[in-house]
C-alpha cells in the first residue's frame, strides 16, 4: 500500500504546533480556506502571529500540514483495517475503503475535505492541491493494487469504477444529504467485484 506523501507526523510537532494545527484544521474545515485567516487563527490558538509563522512559515505552510494530516489519518485507518483482513477474504480486502467510509463521514458533515479544497486551490502547483490530487490517485491506486492481488478482471478499469462510487458517496451523504449513500456504494461496489472475481454474491 502506498505511503502517507509526508514523514512528518503530528506526534512530532511541539505542543504548542498541535494547537495551532488542531484549530487552522477546525478553522480550515468549518469556514474555508479562504475565509479563515492568520490572524484568526492565532488568537483562538491563544498564540501570537508569529509563534504561528515560526511553527509553519506561512498560512500555506499551515494549510499543507492540515491536508496532509487528513491524509495520514485517512491512509491510517484503511491501512490499519485492511492489516486486520485476511488475504483469502478477497472480496472484503477491495472493499475496505468502503468499509471505513461510515466512520470517516460520521465526523465530516462538511464532506471530504480534500475536495472542498480542491475547489479553493485553482493552482495546479499549489502543494496543497499537490497533496489533494494525491489523495485520490492513491484511493485509485490501492483500489488497482487490491484488485490484482484478488484476481479479478480488468482490474484498471474496475477500479475507477470503485473511486467514482467512493467519492460519489462522499458528496452525496454531505449535500444530497443521502445518509445511506455509503452503504449503498458499499452494496454496490461488492456488486462489481464478485462479478471481477467469480464469487458468488456474499
Amino acid at each position: 500500500m502506498a505511503a502517507a506523501r509526508s514523514p512528518r507526523t503530528d506526534d512530532q510537532l511541539t505542543p504548542g504546533a498541535r494547537r495551532i494545527l488542531e484549530v487552522a484544521s477546525e478553522l480550515f474545515y468549518q469556514r474555508g480556506i479562504h475565509a479563515v485567516g492568520v490572524d484568526t487563527i492565532a488568537a483562538e490558538s491563544g498564540v501570537t502571529k508569529r509563534t504561528l509563522y515560526d511553527r509553519f512559515g506561512s498560512k500555506d505552510g499551515l494549510l499543507l500540514a492540515y491536508l496532509e494530516s487528513r491524509d495520514r489519518r485517512w491512509r491510517d485507518l484503511v491501512g490499519a483495517r485492511l492489516d486486520a483482513v485476511p488475504p483469502e477474504d478477497r472480496v472484503r480486502r477491495v472493499l475496505v475503503p468502503f468499509e471505513v467510509l461510515p466512520e470517516w463521514l460520521a465526523a465530516s458533515e462538511r464532506g471530504c475535505s480534500f475536495i472542498n479544497a480542491f475547489a479553493e486551490l485553482p493552482e495546479p502547483d499549489h502543494p496543497g492541491r499537490q497533496v489533494v490530487v494525491a489523495e485520490k490517485k492513491w484511493l485509485r491506486t490501492l483500489f488497482h493494487e487490491l484488485l490484482v492481488e484478488a484476481g479479478a478482471a480488468r482490474p484498471d478499469e474496475l477500479a475507477v469504477q470503485l473511486l467514482t462510487l467512493h467519492e460519489g458517496a462522499i458528496v452525496s451523504n454531505a449535500i444530497a444529504e443521502e445518509p445511506s449513500a455509503a452503504q449503498l456504494a458499499h452494496a454496490a461496489a461488492r456488486t462489481l467485484v464478485t462479478a471481477a472475481l467469480g464469487d458468488p454474491p456474499g
